[in-house]
């Protein structure tokens, strides 16, 4: 069985929970503080980020975007992308795009609990994040699905950044801004590997700022 290091507040760490639940592949949960120095990250990723992937041989893999990316050629059931070279390049563009949005939401996080925060690097990191929202929300349109006839990895990209927005950017009206993007939230949300994995805040216990 597989095993996932994950933190409950993790948008890239959701990716994967998504992906394997909606390729039927069971997995147990490690749920840690990666900041802290009680966790097991550096063991089996030399970055020392999550999620990480434990294999039942002992080895890891890491990274979100290369997680699913591993487990739709090990597990090609319930593919992750379009069968077509323009949709599979529309989905790639969306994760690259929802993981540029939440990259800025955890950089805006941890300068604001700086003692001085900068507001010029703070107003370019929220530059990313309406900026991203936004095309986000125009490459999705009105469809059902975010790319193509069918659930796939824009789907988890484009819900898991929305999903977040709820754990660091609470404040920001992007429902509003963005209905199409909030109805393909609300459809998401709907189902069970969503429902399985709603983020919420962590404690971090060890100062890293």
């Amino acid at each position: 069985m597989y095993r996932l290091i994950s933190a409950t507040p993790s948008p890239y760490a959701r990716k994967v929970r998504i992906a394997l639940s909606e390729k039927g592949l069971p997995f147990e949960l490690l749920t840690e503080v990666p900041w802290d120095s009680t966790t097991t990250l550096p063991r089996h990723n030399p970055l020392e980020k999550l999620p990480v992937l434990l294999l039942p041989d002992g080895g890891s893999v890491y990274e979100s975007s290369y997680i699913l990316q591993w487990l739709d050629l090990k597990h090609p059931e319930m593919p992750l992308l379009p069968d077509d070279v323009d949709g599979i390049l529309a989905a790639r563009k969306l994760e690259v795009l929802c993981d540029g949005v939440c990259d800025a939401m955890v950089l805006t996080f941890f300068e604001r609990q700086r003692g001085d925060p900068s507001a010029a690097w703070l107003a370019r990191q929220r530059r990313k994040i309406d900026g991203g929202l936004a095309e986000i929300a125009r490459l999705v349109g009105e469809r059902d699905f975010a790319v193509g006839d069918r659930f796939g990895l824009g789907d988890i990209a484009a819900g898991t950044v929305v999903g977040y927005l709820a754990v660091r950017f609470s404040e920001l009206p992007w429902r509003t801004r963005h209905p199409n993007l909030a109805a393909l939230s609300d459809r998401l949300e709907r189902r069970p590997s969503f429902r399985a994995s709603v983020p919420y805040a962590q404690a971090i216990t060890d100062r890293v700022v």
